[in-house]
Parts: structure tokens; C-alpha cells; sequence
């Protein structure tokens, strides 16, 4: 009989585990798994967005330097000439020539100047302050480097074909090296145009 009433009052004496305690230490290290295993990847591919950034920047760097000295440096001098006139044709002789060079080189400044804020993003691939300034920034670079390049276009074409309804002649015809040499400026800054559309379009994906 004692023994049968210790055991019922150590059956009855035992403390009750509440269902609430036993599920939340469960939940609470869930949540931490959780928020590792998601954090990780996320921080992975923005450090691999920034670093694809950084060489599309480099490169859209050295398309517009070479578009702006290549058209900085463009002239021709015909070998014939009187006692009088020299015929010579330079970039400067075109207002639309003379913008394209200063907003190349303009654009391959600040592609210079922005690298060590490309570098930030990389090792610090969360913050989105940087990342949020290069967009805004970079957005404005690619207006100008797009118009400069579209102004010139239309300025080599009409070298090339002239306009009968004005009554421009073509003079590509005589200044032949002069206008090669102006319509691969104008490519090499279509190029770095399109660089800076694919850095514009990771760095939205980034932020995202």
C-alpha cells in the first residue's frame, strides 16, 4: 500500500511541460535557419551583380575615351591646295563634332571617377546607398552619351549622302579618311552607350 502511494504522489508531483514552451525553441531557431540560408545566396549573386558591373565599366570607359580621341584627333588635309586655300577638314569645324568629344570625354571621367564607389558595392554588396547614387548618375551619362552619338550619326550621314532638298553636298567623297574615321567614333560611343545600359539594367536587378 506505501508503495503504491509514493508512486501516485510522484506521478502526481511531477512538474507539467506547457505546450506553448516546448514550441517555442523550435520556432525560434527556424526562424534563424531561415534567415541564413535565404541572406547567404541573396548576398552571393549582389557581390557577383557588382563585379559584372565593375568590367561592364571598365569597358564602357574605354569605348568612350576612344570615341572622344578619336574624334579629338580627327582631321584631313587634301594634297592639293592653292597659294590661298588649304583644303582641311577637322572635327572642330562641326558644332555637333565639338559636343560629341566633350561629352565622351566627360562620360569616360566619371566611369573613372565611379570606380571606387563599383569597388564599395562589391565588398559591401547590401548597401544600396552606392549602388542607388551609380544608378542615378549612370542613367544621366547614358542620355548624353546616346544624343552625342545620335547628333554625330546624323552629321556622318549627311557627309555621306548629303540633303538635295537643302542643298548640301556630300563631301565624304573628297574627305573620305575624314568621315571613316568619324563614323567608328560614333560607334565606339554607341558601344559605351550599350555598356551602360546593361550596367543600368543589374544594378535594377541588384536593388530588386
Amino acid at each position: 500500500m506505501e508503495t503504491e502511494k509514493s508512486v501516485k504522489e510522484t506521478a502526481i508531483n511531477m512538474p507539467e511541460i506547457k505546450s506553448d514552451d516546448k514550441a517555442k525553441a523550435p520556432l525560434l531557431n527556424s526562424s534563424k535557419a531561415i534567415s541564413v540560408t535565404v541572406e547567404q545566396p541573396n548576398r552571393g549573386s549582389k557581390k557577383g551583380i557588382a563585379s559584372g558591373e565593375f568590367v561592364l565599366r571598365l569597358f564602357a570607359m574605354g569605348a568612350a575615351l576612344g570615341a572622344a580621341v578619336t574624334m579629338g584627333n580627327n582631321q584631313q588635309i587634301l594634297p592639293f591646295f592653292t597659294q590661298f586655300f588649304e583644303f582641311l577638314a577637322q572635327y572642330n569645324d562641326i558644332t555637333t563634332f565639338v559636343y560629341f568629344v566633350t561629352a565622351n570625354a566627360a562620360v569616360a571621367g566619371y566611369l573613372f571617377l565611379s570606380l571606387p564607389f563599383s569597388v564599395i558595392c562589391i565588398n559591401r554588396p547590401l548597401a544600396t546607398t552606392p549602388r542607388l547614387v551609380l544608378v542615378i548618375f549612370d542613367t544621366v551619362m547614358m542620355g548624353i552619351t546616346i544624343t552625342a552619338a545620335s547628333a554625330s550619326a546624323s552629321m556622318v550621314y549627311l557627309a555621306h549622302n548629303g540633303n538635295q532638298n537643302t542643298m548640301w553636298l556630300p563631301f565624304c567623297q573628297q574627305f573620305g579618311n575624314f568621315c571613316q574615321t568619324a563614323s567608328g567614333a560614333v560607334v565606339g560611343s554607341l558601344i559605351a552607350g550599350t555598356f551602360l545600359m546593361f550596367i543600368i539594367i543589374l544594378s535594377a536587378f541588384a536593388l530588386k
